[in-house]
């Protein structure tokens, strides 16, 4: 253990493992939480990376006391209360299945596994600590958008009536270049799958947050665009992107760089899903589309502030989506931040994300989504993939019966 500054008092002690893209997202959050939404504090305890120089660089500038270089000593600590798994899916079981041995509480990064068995193994070790008041929750951030969860309250408010149609998409271009290099995301002994576990398990989770419903069976297909692609120059033990291919050589891309699914809900509703990192032009373009018998709710992250709503019951002359902006005090997670009108950003659902998962700490509640909710993400993508595989028209998500609800 180094110490790199700044005190420890009380609080719940974080150990964070990973520093890169998310590891930078989540210190702002928990650097944030307490002095913006109350609730117990988070101590910034110790951040852990395989390299010691970067290690530490990184926990002066995101503001953690220590650095550790191997996580198992990090979950050793008395100081650390809950483990933060910021690392590529190849780690995420190990970790956090020593962790919850430990008796420390988890928050893991989606997806929450690189295979359903290693899902249904550590859901299985959540539930058995949660009888011992430890909490385990899996990092689907985009639930925390208060324009998000404000769809999920018209739809289980039933202002929408019974679920039709459900159309989701998470576009991006990160890699549209076939110059851009092999980094561990287009891995799959890394990072499990492509764009159909990176972007898709976020559209998956959310079609099935917003509806309260389960995807029961999917008919999917996969495509790699560029197989083939430089070796990027060195190594980031944190698991970043790195920015250029400066390496030797080239190497085989073993993941999908798109995924095109439709999907069945338990409630008799169809869904169509594309998760794409082909979208030339779209940088992160997420958007959700639900409609119901009695009205629907559409959103876009490009402006995540609002919601756009219709309500069929609206006279025909003058009915028609409206928009919602989503600033207002009443309105999920905003009673905290500014005045209405003045909208927040992507970083906000991670800081909503924290407070969440702290304040069920202090409870002794559980949190959603749990392990068992990523589990089930992780099914839906296996069955895609094995659609995929298969030609199949129709695959069932394994676990799931047809009459099963989310919540």
């Amino acid at each position: 253990m180094t110490s790199v500054g700044g005190g420890v008092g009380t609080g719940v002690g974080i150990g964070m493992v990973g520093y890169a893209f998310m590891g930078r997202v989540h210190s702002q959050a928990w650097r944030t939480v307490q002095h913006v939404l109350g609730g117990p504090r988070p101590e910034l305890v110790a951040l852990c990376g395989r390299d010691p120089h970067g290690a530490a660089e990184a926990a002066r500038k995101l503001g953690w006391g220590s650095v550790e270089t191997d996580w198992r000593e990090l979950i050793r600590r008395d100081d650390v209360h809950l483990v933060d798994i910021c690392t590529p899916g190849d780690s995420h079981a190990e970790i956090a299945l020593a962790a919850l041995a430990a008796g420390k509480h988890v928050l893991c990064e989606k997806p929450l596994s690189n295979s359903v068995a290693e899902a249904e193994e550590m859901t299985a070790a959540a539930e058995e600590a949660a009888a011992r008041g430890v909490v385990a929750m899996v990092g689907f951030n985009y639930r925390r958008v208060p324009a998000i969860a404000l769809a999920r309250r018209l739809v289980a408010d039933g202002r929408i009536g019974t679920v039709r149609h459900v159309r989701a998409q998470y576009l991006q271009d990160w890699i549209v270049d076939p110059a851009f290099p092999l980094v561990w995301r287009l891995r799959k002994d890394k990072a499990g799958s492509g764009a159909l576990g990176d972007i898709g398990a976020h559209i998956v989770d959310l079609a099935q947050y917003v509806t309260g419903e389960l995807l029961v069976e999917v008919s999917g297909q996969t495509a790699t665009f560029v197989r083939e692609r430089p070796l990027p120059a060195g190594s980031d033990p944190s698991g970043g992107l790195a920015a250029s291919g400066n390496g030797t050589g080239t190497g085989q891309v073993t993941v999908d760089d798109c995924a095109v699914f439709t999907a069945r809900l338990d409630g008799g509703g169809i869904a169509t899903f594309e998760a794409t990192r082909f979208a030339t032009g779209r940088k992160n373009a997420m958007r959700l589309e639900v409609n119901g018998s009695l009205g629907s709710v559409a959103f876009d992250f490009e402006s995540m502030n609002e919601l756009w709503f219709h309500d069929a019951a609206e006279p025909a002359d003058t009915a028609g989506f409206r928009r919602i902006q989503v600033t207002e005090p009443d309105h999920p997670y905003l009673s905290a931040w500014w005045p209405p009108g003045h909208g927040l950003g992507y970083e906000h659902a991670f800081t909503h994300q924290a407070y969440d998962l702290l304040a069920a700490i202090s409870a002794g509640g559980e949190v959603r989504p749990t392990f068992r909710d990523g589990l089930q993400v992780q099914r839906v993508l296996d069955a895609v993939e094995r659609s995929a595989a298969d030609g199949a028209r129709l695959t069932p998500v394994a676990g799931v019966p047809a009459a099963g609800r989310a919540s």
